[in-house]
């Protein structure tokens, strides 16, 4: 499996700073013991469309507490990959991979995804991984969201694992309502990611689910279905700030 960040100690543990407990109020409420947040859908610099620097993100987390982070760029995953032990949290390395119908996340990935590909094609190869399947704000038109006909191929066919409950930039509550209901309708797990395009947004959404192993996406499966997702819609702009971005390009 694909690398990530050790797993951290309980002394380790980072309360959430009053700075996000005020854009995310949701961060102030306790969680059971043994239970981790895991934001599923998050972005970088590496997305093209986030100028989310590395130093940025370690902030974000610092401030957030989130234990468990999914970077999940469109169409890379170098930026997880060169993240994964370098966060004050776990990452998860996945990719939001551009079909022609939509977007499909592909979880603990092990290589990149070649993006223009079918669904279908998308999901057998991150199936073949080993991965997980995951759809993105499902009905979402405003955020590329996988087409419904080919939503149900992918289900009729077996090869989706979860969807989005949560988006947190899906402003309307009635889609992420729908999002679970098609999910509890077909017996897939929900999960929740702030879709964080901006530092600020790291918090927004995420999942509370028991503790699970490193790189083991059955029992992060597993755990994931007895979960609760957690968020509110959150897309304020990005604060000014001076920064350096660093070059993405490898060369």
């Amino acid at each position: 499996m694909a690398p990530s960040a050790r797993r951290p100690l309980a002394s380790d543990v980072v309360t959430p700073k009053r700075e996000a407990i005020d854009r995310h109020p949701h961060l102030a409420e306790t969680q059971p013991p043994g239970w981790v947040r895991v934001d599923l859908h998050s972005h970088t610099m590496w997305s093209g469309d986030s100028t989310t620097t590395p130093d940025e993100l370690v902030e974000a987390v610092e401030a957030s507490g989130l234990d468990v982070v999914a970077i999940t760029d469109h169409n890379a995953t170098k930026g997880a990959e060169d993240l994964a032990g370098q966060l004050p949290c776990r990452v998860i390395i996945g990719e939001e991979v551009k079909t022609h119908v939509g977007e499909i996340i592909g979880l603990f990935l092990q290589e990149r995804i070649p993006f223009g590909l079918p669904p279908v094609e998308v999901a057998e190869r991150i199936r073949a991984q080993g991965s997980v399947v995951y759809i993105p704000h499902p009905f979402d038109p405003l955020r590329n969201n996988l087409a419904e006909a080919a939503l149900e191929e992918l289900c009729d066919r077996g090869l989706v694992d979860a969807l989005e409950g949560i988006n947190g930039k899906t402003s309307l509550d009635s889609l992420n309502r729908r999002a679970v209901e098609f999910a509890t309708g077909r017996g897939l797990a929900v999960g929740a990611g702030s879709d964080a395009h901006v530092p600020d947004a790291l918090g927004a959404a995420y999942v509370e689910m028991p503790d699970f192993p490193d790189d083991d996406p059955e029992a992060f499966l597993a755990s994931l279905r007895r979960g609760r997702i957690v968020g509110h819609h959150f897309d304020a702009p990005r604060r000014w700030r001076p920064r350096i971005v660093p070059s993405t390009s490898t060369g």
